[in-house]
This record gives structure tokens, C-alpha cells and sequence, in this order.
């Protein structure tokens, strides 16, 4: 069966355009993003539909609400968070490692995609995250895992953390309790070595970027709810 699939993938694979595959650069320096919709991000919409049911009520995101408002099933308020004064459409203006900055049990619903290791203190920023959270509220994270560094934030604020679905286990069973999280992936090897060559989704086959393999994770998910 393994070699079955393995024959397939390589009768239907094509390859992407301008792809040199003895090349050290990447075709993209920006995720594929100049070339399509990037990897990750399909995986980050996938699980935030497959999650929206939890996007509801007071709902507030990181940096901005795209997610909330395209996901969102019946939200009665849209906040972003963001440590800067003065950032555009931020309404939150709060560090998620500081808690003294953060307001307390204020939100249903907390969307926090692609931030957690970005922050060096991370663990302090889950412990933030469930400070915001009402009883019941539930956070809705993404973590990098397979994923080229991140210049836009190594030159801003830092990038620092890669994860697995173990070290997101542990981290956030610490915080929020064991029973209380679903830790979960997406990503495959194709899918990663794509991602870090800068390969668009629309230059590959959805139907394998759905493949999961534990091996190799694009992205970490993680649902968490506080009791």
C-alpha cells in the first residue's frame, strides 16, 4: 500500500514553476506568498473553520480580526490585541507576557495564530492568554513548527521557537489543564519542504497538502479552553 501511494505521488507530482531543485535559495523569500496563498496559511484556515464554532461572543484576535470576521458564528464583539500604542485597529493594547496590561476574564473567544514563538517568554504569554479568557472561553492557537525563519518578526520583535505536538502538549496542559486542551497538526513532508522552499499552495495538489504526517508538522494547533 505505502508503495502504491509512493508510485502515485510521483506520477501526479508537477513541478512548480521556476523550481530549481539543486538550488540552495529558495523560489520565495516570503513563504510563497508572491506566488500564491502560503502553506501555512491554508493549514491556519483549515483548522480555524474546522474550529469557528468557538469563535463566538466576545472575540479578540492578535494584530487584527481577518479571522474572527471570516470565521466568526455569532460574536458580539470584535477586539485586537496589539503591545504598540497607536497600532492600526487595535482596540487591546496589551502584552501577553505582562499581565498587568491584560484584561481579565473579558473574552469568549481569544484567536492567537502564529504568535506564541514569536515571544521568547512564552509560557508567560499562555499564562496571559488564559488571564483574558472568561470561565468557558477558549483559545485558538497556531504555532510554527516546520517553518523558515520569519524575517518580518526576527527584525521586529524576535522569533525564537519552532515546536512539536509534545512540547505544545506539555506547555499548554501546564497552564490550562490536560483535560481541558486538543493538541493536533497539519503538514506532510512535501508540504514542509515546500513551505520552506517558498512553493504556493496553487502550484501543488490540495489533496495531498491533506495528507497528515506526524513526522513532519507545518503547523502545531491547539485548542484550549478555561475552566
Amino acid at each position: 500500500m505505502i508503495k502504491k501511494s509512493l508510485q502515485l505521488l510521483k506520477r501526479t507530482f508537477t513541478r512548480p514553476r521556476g523550481l530549481d531543485i539543486d538550488s540552495v535559495y529558495p523560489v520565495s523569500d516570503w513563504l510563497g506568498e508572491d506566488r500564491g496563498t502560503p502553506i501555512d496559511r491554508y493549514y491556519i484556515e483549515k483548522f480555524l473553520y474546522t474550529n469557528r464554532e468557538y469563535i463566538h461572543g466576545s472575540a479578540l484576535e492578535v494584530a487584527n480580526d481577518k479571522y474572527i470576521r471570516k470565521f466568526g458564528m455569532g460574536t458580539t464583539s470584535l477586539d485586537v490585541l496589539h503591545p504598540v500604542v497607536g497600532s492600526h485597529g487595535a482596540t487591546v493594547i496589551g502584552d501577553l507576557t505582562n499581565p498587568s496590561t491584560l484584561p481579565e476574564g473579558k473574552f469568549d473567544c481569544f484567536v492567537c495564530t502564529q504568535t506564541i514563538h514569536v515571544i521568547f517568554k512564552y509560557m508567560e504569554a499562555i499564562k496571559g492568554a488564559y488571564r483574558i479568557l472568561k470561565p468557558g472561553g477558549t483559545m485558538l492557537a497556531t504555532l510554527g513548527a516546520i517553518a523558515q525563519i520569519s524575517r518580518f518578526d526576527m527584525t521586529r520583535w524576535g522569533d525564537y521557537w519552532r515546536f512539536t505536538t509534545l512540547s505544545a502538549q506539555m506547555s499548554f496542559q501546564e497552564v490550562f489543564g490536560k483535560e481541558n486542551i486538543q493538541v493536533n497538526y497539519y503538514g506532510n513532508c512535501l508540504a514542509a519542504v515546500s513551505l520552506l522552499r517558498g512553493i504556493a499552495v496553487e502550484e501543488l495538489s490540495v489533496k495531498k497538502l491533506d495528507i497528515q504526517d506526524l513526522n513532519y508538522p507545518v503547523i502545531i494547533t491547539v485548542v484550549a479552553t478555561k475552566k
